[in-house]
């Protein structure tokens, strides 16, 4: 009989951004493994608990926590998948579309590592940040300035907890994905969507049910030495 890539029984996730197109993948992925997850939108989003809130206002990330803790009795596993993509040239770029663009995709990566450190450090977990190959190549004005700089934030947030949490026992890792069809990807053009794939080498756009696969295998016991690595699944649009 296959040993499952992730043994989730006994632990408790929380995910971050469960009702977007990667985190709801992720939510039913790690169900799938025995693990009760707690999901955490601004709509409502499906798991074994969930509540809705804004995950850039502090008192609503502590809320989340408080309640993970209190009603499925302790916290493994966390998933930031929260993120808003913008659109434009620096030059058109509003002040509050800049702030609301690091506010969404960074500050509340912060609020969330900040919040949940103590639960992470008594069970001995890890924490999966969302990065973006916009992150690592400067991105463009398809998805704006402030995605690819809060996406890059991500990835340099992720090597500083690594280093931080390590004494701790905890793990931090991110994601980079290229593009991911999900419905963020709506906002372009059929002749838009044609131009991206062929763009990548593999010829297209990864799946959000990989990308949960990737928050799997960092979360097990195979990756128990891997923290502070941004695993790279654009399906060779940014090349390591």
């Amino acid at each position: 009989m296959p040993v499952p890539l992730l043994n989730g029984s006994g632990r408790v996730g929380l995910v971050m951004g469960a009702g977007g197109g990667i985190g709801s993948a992720t939510v039913a992925l790690l169900q799938q493994t025995g693990m009760r997850v707690m999901a955490f939108d601004r709509v409502h989003a499906q798991g074994d608990a969930s509540t809705t809130g804004d995950a850039t206002r502090e008192k609503d990330v502590l809320r989340v926590v408080e309640r993970t803790l209190d009603e499925l009795g302790r916290l493994d596993f966390v998933v930031h998948a929260v993120g808003v993509v913008g659109s434009g040239r620096l030059v058109e770029q509003s002040r509050e579309e800049w702030s609301e663009g690091l506010d969404v995709n960074l500050t509340s990566a912060f609020l969330l590592a900040r919040t949940v450190h103590p639960a992470l450090r008594q069970s001995q977990g890890a924490l999966a940040l969302i990065a973006s190959t916009n992150g690592r190549n400067g991105g463009t004005a398809v998805s704006g300035p402030a995605y690819a700089m809060a996406k890059a934030g991500i990835i340099n947030l992720t090597r500083y907890l690594a280093r931080e949490w390590a004494p701790d026992g905890i793990r931090t890792n991110c994601i980079m994905p290229g593009p991911v069809a999900t419905p963020m990807l709506d906002r372009l053009s059929p002749e838009e969507l044609q131009s991206l794939e062929s763009s990548i080498p593999l010829g297209r756009c990864t799946e959000a049910r990989e990308v949960a696969a990737s928050i799997a295998f960092l979360f097990s016991h195979h990756a128990a030495s891997i923290t502070g690595a941004c695993l790279n699944i654009s399906g060779g649009l940014v090349l390591d």
